[in-house]
């Protein structure tokens, strides 16, 4: 009998993702933002394996600092579980083990990620066999993030991000990722935002009305020209980031006096993404990060999302 024949479990492989560009609308009633964003996926990988279980459990490990991942119901993977066992009517339980390459808490969705991971391997362990759509739709109910982490590729998001559209993307995207171990707080990046609009000023217009993605991002990707998309990279909260991390501006500046492209915050941050021109560009900002002591992962885009491996 061989390993493959006596493995009851469910691996499951869900990507990161990069914002090429987020306009974050004003602050709703509700507590939330309306969104515009173009989201990439790339070859940066959270991997979970589902088993049986009489509970529900989970392991966390991983090439990134997981200290601060936590293990109870406040895991956005082990909820996805619970979340897709109620809406099934399933017994039982399952036991998680995550392996995280995504920077945590560093604004590339590395626990959407997770989450998208846990409901398609829970969906395949169980035999519950919902839809894609029906997926996303509970991925939705977790966050904005989680339903693109199951689509992958290259999207357009609305609403609080979680309404999406493929986008087509032609070629390949070469990035050099600079994680940083001290990570942020979206909600505090998102507060920072408001108070900034708030003080008002020309480095934080106001929000727009109804917010869209610039079309010369979509036209970069279509091309697969990356010097345009370099000059149609947008991010809203990366002036509230760079505000609470100046540490940031200087890795920014130093990647693009360096050879990127451009450089950009991902989403809330701290995580940096630097867009190269080629693979042995990017393979080249990489060396220099290294060589200046800092971090720094070559990536491509956009990626396939989750799915069973």
């Amino acid at each position: 009998m061989t390993l493959a024949e006596t493995f009851d479990g469910v691996r499951v492989r869900a990507p990161g993702k990069i914002n090429l560009f987020l306009e974050v609308g004003a602050l709703q009633p509700d507590g939330y933002h309306e969104l515009a964003t173009a989201f990439q996926a790339v070859s940066l990988y959270e991997d979970l394996v589902a088993t049986p279980s009489d509970d529900f459990t989970i392991e966390v490990s991983g090439t990134v600092d997981v200290s601060g991942v936590p293990t109870d119901d406040r895991n956005l993977a082990l909820r996805a579980a619970r979340l897709l066992a109620a809406e099934t009517g399933h017994p039982g339980g399952v036991h998680l083990d995550v392996r995280k390459e995504v920077p945590v808490a560093g604004g590339m969705g590395g626990g959407s990620a997770d989450a998208a991971a846990a409901l398609v391997a829970c969906d395949a362990l169980w035999g519950t066999g919902l839809s894609s759509r029906q997926l996303h739709a509970l991925g939705a109910r977790l966050g904005a993030d989680v339903p693109f982490a199951l689509q992958g590729g290259t999207a357009v998001g609305s609403g609080r991000g979680d309404r999406l559209s493929p986008a087509l993307a032609r070629g390949r995207f070469e990035w050099v990722i600079v994680p940083n171990p001290d990570g942020l707080s979206t909600p505090e990046v998102y507060a920072e935002l408001d108070r900034q609009r708030a003080g008002g000023g020309a480095v934080i217009p106001a929000p727009a009305e109804v917010p869209v993605v610039d079309p010369d991002v979509l036209h970069a990707l279509v091309a697969g020209d990356a010097r345009r998309l370099a000059g149609a990279l947008a991010n809203d909260l990366q002036a509230p980031a760079l505000r609470m991390r100046r540490d940031l501006a200087e890795v920014l500046d130093l990647g693009e006096r360096e050879g990127a492209l451009a450089g950009i915050v991902s989403g809330s941050g701290p995580t940096l993404a630097f867009l190269a021109e080629s693979a042995e560009d990017a393979r080249g900002l990489q060396q220099m990060f290294a060589r200046r002591g800092h971090e720094a992962l070559h990536v491509s885009a956009p990626a396939h999302g989750a799915r069973v491996v």
